[in-house]
This record gives structure tokens, C-alpha cells and sequence, in this order.
């Protein structure tokens, strides 16, 4: 059985403490087994072991945080983008891959493409937004990561609605079968970063 516990408050490696406001402590048989939590901050400076990008699927880079991590990591970013497109094609929606992080705080940066709103029915566009975090989170057990950092995949020129969206990103990481010590929620702007906030509490109140 898993015990949530949550946590006011809790101080963050390279963050101030105010900046994370709500968080879980999942116990198993009384051992740490995930941190889930929500900060208001930029991803190109949160440290973690990998930071997951909300690509496009030619990979190219492209605005908003897609652009920042490019720009923040540097060229060598683009050029492994160059060499995966060219091998395997445009990255599926849904689909993960890794490259270096150039100049980001992390060992790896993980590629996601997040659905766009309206392209499909609503139920395609949950499906979808919940495999671009699951298939990350796999992607980075299998790069032996203990911590990995998420954007708020969607919500920006794709137009997913927020609230929607952070429900998805939470239940799918909830729910996913693995086995990893922290999981960050990055939230750029406050609207965002307080969805994340009532959830967290509302799931561990509830």
C-alpha cells in the first residue's frame, strides 16, 4: 500500500524555498519512492537529471519553451535533433526521445511532442498528452535517471486547456508503473504553477 504524504514548504537544490509550495512523498513499506512537485520558475535552470522538452515533431526547435531550450542548451542539442529526424523521421505526438543537454543543468534532455488541441476528440487528446509523460518518464528509467523536471506540455501555441492538461500530467505520473526519487512540475506562469498547486493538495486532502 502507498502512503501520500504532503509536504508545505519543502527547500529544492538551487531554488528558494518559497518556490515550492505543494508537494508529495510517496512511501512504500516506509521507503522514499517519488517527490512529485509543483515550482513557478524557468526549466533551463531547474538542475535534474533530465528535462523534458515540449518539441515540435520535426525536432527543430521552435517558440516558447520548445525555443528556450534551445537556445539555453546550446547547438549540439540541434545537431543530435538533426541526426534522429534523419534517421528515424519526425518524432510521433506522444513519442519520447533523448538527447544531450548541451549547457542545461541535466544529463539528458527528453524530446516530447504534446497533442494539439482540436486535431482529434478529446479522449484521443488526453491518450496522447498522458503517453508524452509516461513514455518520458520510461525513457528516463532507462537512461538511470533519479529525477526528471516537466514543462506544462500542451498548454501553450497547442492550446490544450490548462486544467485539463494538469490533471492528465498529474494522473499519468501518478500512475505510472516506475521507480523514480523526484518528479518536478516547472510552471512558467502562475496560472499554471496554482492548477498544479490545487491538485497536489486536492489529491492528498481528498
Amino acid at each position: 500500500m502507498l502512503l501520500v504524504l504532503q509536504i508545505r514548504e519543502l527547500r529544492k537544490p538551487g531554488l528558494d524555498q518559497c518556490q515550492v509550495s505543494w508537494s508529495q512523498v510517496i512511501f512504500s513499506r516506509f521507503r522514499i519512492v517519488t517527490l512529485l512537485s509543483a515550482i513557478q520558475g524557468d526549466i533551463t535552470r531547474v538542475e535534474s537529471d533530465a528535462i523534458v522538452n515540449a518539441a515540435n515533431s520535426s525536432l527543430m526547435g521552435g517558440g516558447g519553451v520548445d525555443g528556450a531550450i534551445h537556445l539555453a542548451g546550446g547547438p549540439a542539442i540541434l545537431e543530435e535533433c538533426v541526426e534522429i529526424v534523419a534517421t528515424r523521421g519526425p518524432l510521433g505526438t506522444g513519442d519520447a526521445v533523448a538527447t544531450t543537454a548541451g549547457n542545461l543543468p541535466a544529463r539528458h534532455l527528453i524530446h516530447t511532442v504534446g497533442p494539439i488541441w482540436g486535431d482529434t476528440d478529446e479522449a484521443g487528446s488526453v491518450s496522447l498528452l498522458a503517453s508524452c509523460y509516461t513514455n518520458s518518464l520510461d525513457l528516463a528509467a532507462e537512461m538511470s535517471c533519479q529525477s526528471v523536471a516537466f514543462p506544462n506540455i500542451s498548454t501553450g501555441v497547442y492550446r490544450f486547456p490548462i486544467r485539463l492538461a494538469a490533471q492528465v500530467a498529474v494522473a499519468a505520473v501518478q500512475e505510472w508503473d516506475g521507480n523514480l526519487a523526484e518528479i518536478t512540475f516547472v510552471c512558467f506562469n502562475s496560472e499554471n504553477y496554482e492548477m498544479y498547486q490545487s491538485l497536489l493538495r486536492g489529491t492528498v486532502d481528498t
